[in-house]
């Protein structure tokens, strides 16, 4: 494991602002001296919950590609401002970007990994469930490549995206799907005399909205005052729910809905095509704007947060693809676990999870 971010023993004011300012954070000198009292100095844990304690929310945010005009970027704008959310700093990116760099594939990593990132022989394949559902060993359709992800199924079929989704889709019905996991299915397709095992099919589908010349995003990486506006309150009112049809009166998912002509869009949003999407924890914020920005732990005050307070960033790192984490009560999503809370409350979940030991 890697080294995690330090704090001296004590620290003075200049060294409090120099801190505050390495993570992002704006140095409240009247509080500082109002803390250390006559001393001039805060001891390393009484400077770390300082740090804490200034800690805003801090999300991804962009506009999906069905959505991405001119006038819903200036309504979205407009919109998170008004919520309270600080702006700093947006711009498109183009799908061809998106394609080369993964990055879709990144942001769905637990369904992506399986269907472009990683070859089948790479893959936690249970081979008990997979001989029990197919009939067949496991080792022996590896050895005779008759197992592929997604994205050389289209190579091998000679299909695109939507093609391979239809013929996806043809496998359910007929009992040829089997699931071993979260995001992670396996079906027997076959398309004219070839027959293959394809792993997540459909995630290609979802790809192809986002990559090529003629997508893009747009994206506003934002902060707020977390005492102002809870992290479950950015989503379920800011933002609103998944689909647009229950999002309420003045959420940005709601007004794109009723908008949508007004804004330019080609069709009307649905569950799916639902216009804006927004990190669900502070967590997934740092993890999506290293992915998407290329930004570094430490770039970010929640990513710095994380270091000063014990993870490592080799730690942050893993947990950014979001795997099954031990933790009081079994085995969890650390996105799951952490999902609609605010900065505070994350990072001490954080925290707990990081240092959680499982009875031996």
């Amino acid at each position: 494991m890697g080294a995690s971010a330090s704090i001296p023993e004590t620290v003075d004011a200049a060294a409090a602002a120099a801190l505050m300012g390495s993570a992002s954070l704006t140095f409240d000198a009247a509080k500082f001296t109002e803390l250390a009292g006559e001393s001039g100095t805060l001891t390393t844990a009484e400077v770390n919950a300082y740090l804490n304690s200034a800690l805003p929310n801090s999300a991804f945010v962009f506009i999906k590609p069905h959505a991405n005009t001119a006038a819903a970027q200036a309504y979205v704008k407009g919109a998170l401002e008004a919520a309270g959310c600080s702006v700093l700093a947006e711009g498109p990116i183009a799908g061809t970007d998106i394609d080369s760099k993964k990055l879709i594939d990144q942001h769905y990593y637990a369904i992506a990994s399986k269907a472009t990132i990683l070859k089948p022989k790479d893959l936690a394949v249970p081979k008990d469930k997979f001989e029990e559902k197919f009939g067949e060993g496991w080792e022996a359709v590896l050895a005779e490549d008759r197992a592929v992800n997604a994205m050389d199924a289209c190579e091998r079929f000679g299909l695109d995206a939507q093609q391979l989704e239809v013929e996806w889709r043809k496998c359910e019905p007929a009992g040829k799907v089997v699931k071993f996991g979260g995001g992670f299915y396996c079906g027997l397709m076959e398309v004219g005399d070839k027959k293959l095992y394809v792993f997540n099919a459909f995630f290609m589908s979802m790809r192809s909205k986002f990559v090529g010349e003629a997508n893009s995003i747009y994206y506003y990486s934002v902060e707020w005052d977390p005492a102002k506006l809870s992290w479950a309150d950015f989503r379920g009112k800011t933002l609103g729910p998944t689909n647009p049809a229950d999002a309420p009166a003045g959420a940005i998912r709601a007004e794109i809905l009723a908008r949508w002509q007004e804004f330019g869009l080609s069709a009307e949003p649905n569950q799916g095509d639902n216009g804006v999407h927004a990190s669900a924890s502070p967590l997934e914020g740092l993890a999506e704007k290293m992915n998407w920005l290329e930004k570094g732990v430490a770039d970010e005050t929640f990513g710095a947060a994380l270091l000063r307070n014990g993870l490592s960033e080799e730690t942050v790192k893993a947990w950014s693809v979001d795997p099954r984490v031990d933790m009081e009560g079994g085995a969890a999503s650390i996105f799951d676990t952490l999902e609609d809370l605010s900065v505070g409350d994350c990072l001490a979940k954080c925290v707990e999870v990081n240092g959680f030991k499982p009875a031996e």
